[in-house]
C-alpha cells in the first residue's frame, strides 16, 4: 500500500476491504448473533467464515479508547439482554440511562405502543410465550438504540471513535424450543434479518456513512467464557509470555511531544558544545584571555 491508500496487489481474502488510512470510521457496531451460523441479509457488504470461534470481549479495545481519548469521553456501549450484562462507559450513561436492560424493563417496553410490534410482520411467534417474548424483546433493543442515537445526533460528530456490541441470544432459545426446521425459527430468522439490516441502515444514516456495522454468526463457542481476576499486589511472573516477547510500552499521545523536546534539547546542547569548544581552540591568549593578563601583570609587578 502506497501513500495514497492505493493498494499495489489485489485483496484475496474478503475480509478486507480498499479504504483510506487517514480516514477513521467515527463508530463501529458489533451485532453477533448466536444459535446459527449464517443470516442473510438484503444487502451485505463484505462476508467471510469465522473458523472455530471463541468467547471473546472487548474490554482491550475499550481500555484502548480510553486511554487515548481520555479527555473526551467516547461512548461504549456492551449489552447482552438475555444474561442482562450491561456495560456502559462515558457519554453512554446520559445517553442511554433510559433504555430497557432487565427482562423484565424489556417486556415491560415491548407492550408499550411505540413498541417494535407495530411494525413487525405477521408470524408465529408468540408474545405470551417466553421463549418468543425474549426474541422480540432483543429487537426492541435494537430499535431503541438507533432511536436514542438518532434523537443524540451530534455523537456522529465527536472526534474520539464510538464501539457498541450486541450480543443476541432470543434466536438460540427458538431452536431450543421449537427447532430448526419449525415455521417459528423460519419466521424469526426473517424477521431479525429485516430488523438488524434496518439497524444497520439508520445508523450508518446517522453517522453519514462513517461507520463499521459488522455482524457475527455464531453456531456454538468452542469453549466457555473465563473471567481471570487479577490482584494488585500480585508480583508479574517470570514466564508470563509479555515478557518474553519484547512488547513495547502502550502507546501515548504525548510520545511526540516529549521526543521533540527530547530531540531538540540534545541538538541544542550538542550545538553549544561545539561553538564553546570552537572558540576555544581557536581563541589568542595575548588578546582575549582574561586570565593570561591578569597572570602577566602580576609578573611584571613582581
Amino acid at each position: 500500500m502506497n501513500l495514497n491508500g492505493e493498494l499495489l496487489w489485489d485483496l484475496l481474502w474478503p475480509g478486507l476491504a480498499r479504504g483510506s488510512l487517514f480516514h477513521r470510521p467515527g463508530a463501529n457496531f458489533l451485532v453477533t448473533v448466536r444459535g446459527i451460523e449464517e443470516l442473510a441479509l438484503p444487502k451485505s457488504e463484505i462476508s467471510y467464515i469465522v473458523e472455530n470461534p471463541v468467547p471473546f470481549t472487548l474490554d482491550s479495545i475499550s481500555n484502548s479508547i480510553h486511554s487515548l481519548f481520555s479527555e473526551e469521553t467516547p461512548v461504549v456501549l456492551q449489552l447482552t439482554p438475555s444474561e442482562e450484562r450491561l456495560y456502559m462507559v462515558g457519554k453512554a450513561n446520559t445517553i442511554f440511562e433510559d433504555l430497557p436492560v432487565t427482562l423484565r424493563q424489556m417486556r415491560n417496553r415491548l407492550f408499550q405502543e411505540d413498541s417494535v410490534l407495530g411494525f413487525l410482520p405477521r408470524s408465529t411467534l408468540n408474545k405470551n410465550n417466553e421463549v418468543d417474548l425474549l426474541f422480540l424483546s432483543e429487537l426492541q433493543v435494537l430499535h431503541d438504540i438507533s432511536a436514542l442515537l438518532y434523537r443524540h445526533k451530534r455523537l456522529a460528530k465527536e472526534r474520539s471513535p464510538a464501539l457498541y456490541s450486541l450480543e443476541l441470544a432470543g434466536l438460540e432459545e427458538i431452536i431450543k424450543r421449537y427447532g430448526q426446521d419449525s415455521q417459528q425459527f423460519r419466521d424469526a430468522v426473517q424477521i431479525l434479518a429485516s430488523v438488524i439490516q434496518k439497524f444497520a441502515d439508520d445508523v450508518f444514516s446517522i453517522y453519514s456513512g462513517n461507520a463499521v456495522i459488522e455482524l457475527l454468526t455464531v453456531k456454538n463457542f468452542d469453549a466457555p467464557l473465563v473471567r481471570k481476576s487479577r490482584s494488585i499486589l500480585e508480583v508479574p511472573s517470570k514466564n508470563d509470555p509479555s515478557h518474553t516477547y519484547g512488547l513495547a510500552y502502550q502507546y501515548n499521545y504525548n510520545y511526540a511531544v516529549v521526543f521533540n523536546i527530547v530531540l531538540w534539547l540534545m541538538i541544542g546542547l550538542a550545538l553549544s558544545v561545539i561553538i564553546v569548544a570552537y572558540n576555544l581552540w581557536n581563541m589568542d591568549p595575548g588578546y582575549d584571555s582574561i586570565i593570561y593578563r591578569m597572570t602577566s601583570q602580576r609578573i611584571k609587578m613582581d
